[in-house]
């Protein structure tokens, strides 16, 4: 059976690990002003957008994911033709469209694969399964990676789709934004509340950074620390401790960055995690943020993550 792997953009893994194993991309449309950018995870790309927009009023900018009608046209025109079976892994549906209107889209591709599939030769059944990874940019990774690895062994799909739903429960994802008031200016165009006015002012004020975690679609502060570095120092520690201890669900650990890759590497206790992680044996991956990441988090912004069974998380 062939068996194919659809993220959506802000699911940040490299752009060579997607090409390598045949990923497609659910890309996201970023709006600032005039200026229009279909975010399909190329990391020029984005660089090259934050340097001429984010960085001035990108708080302003505008994501937008695909509709359902745009997710079925891409499914039969290309995915029910070149796989079997399509396992589509989205940001969790607390921060996005994504899931819901893949998921709609499915009722439409499985009522109408047939004709596509014919004209291809093809004359046996297509099946999909729309998973919500419960989690955001770097920690979508995790059961991304996952899959791949299921996938190259041979699993059968259902042992791989129990597999990514357990695992999407058990996915940690850590957000550290450089900038409160970025942030607070982004979550007030949501909607969402999560960062107040007084809390942005005292913690530029103060340079106090919030690292945030994210579980089950929930996200919420574990830990608030003086200034960016030390914040980052602090969550690449925990990191190293999650590895060091074997207590990993999955072999993999990411890390993305809102920003060049040189600048996260000259972050304090970076490089302890990539050892630490190559002396385990745990795949260890780092990428530039997505457009679409960058615009929510901000410039600067740091995300990882990770899967492993956990209660209360305190930084």
């Amino acid at each position: 059976m062939r068996i194919g792997l659809v993220v959506d953009s802000p699911c940040d893994l490299p752009e060579s690990y997607l090409q390598a194993h045949q990923i497609s991309i659910l890309p996201t449309t970023v709006r600032m002003g005039s200026a229009v950018l279909a975010d399909y995870r190329n990391p020029e790309a984005a660089l090259q957008f934050l340097q001429t927009h984010l960085a001035e009023r990108g708080w302003e900018a505008e994501s937008s994911p695909f509709s359902v009608e745009q997710i079925r046209d891409l499914f039969l025109g290309k995915l029910v033709i070149d796989y079997d079976f399509v396992f589509c892994l989205t940001i969790t549906k607390t921060r996005s469209q994504i899931f819901d209107n893949a998921q709609q889209a499915s009722f439409a591709i499985l009522n109408e694969y047939k004709a596509p599939r014919a004209a291809a030769g093809n004359h046996s059944p297509f099946s999909l399964r729309v998973i919500d990874t419960q989690n955001l940019f770097a920690a979508q990774a995790i059961p991304a990676v996952e899959a791949v690895r299921l996938r190259a062994a041979g699993e059968g799909t259902p042992k791989i789709r129990a597999r990514l739903e357990n695992l999407a429960l058990h996915t940690q994802g850590f957000l550290i934004p450089r900038d409160l008031n970025y942030m607070r200016e982004r979550t007030r165009i949501r909607g969402d509340r999560s960062v107040s006015f007084l809390a942005a002012k005292l913690g530029t004020a103060f340079d106090i950074k919030p690292i945030l975690h994210c579980n089950r679609g929930e996200t919420g502060p574990v830990g608030k620390v003086k200034n960016f570095d030390a914040a980052a120092q602090k969550l690449f520690e925990h990191a190293v401790r999650r590895v060091e201890r074997n207590e990993l669900m999955t072999p993999t650990m990411c890390v993305s960055f809102g920003g060049e890759l040189d600048e996260l590497h000259a972050l304090p206790g970076f490089d302890w995690l990539r050892q630490a992680c190559a002396a385990n044996n745990v795949e260890f991956f780092e990428t530039v943020m997505s457009l679409t990441s960058m615009v929510n988090l901000g410039k600067g912004g740091l995300a990882l993550g990770y899967a492993a069974e956990t209660g209360k998380v305190e930084l």
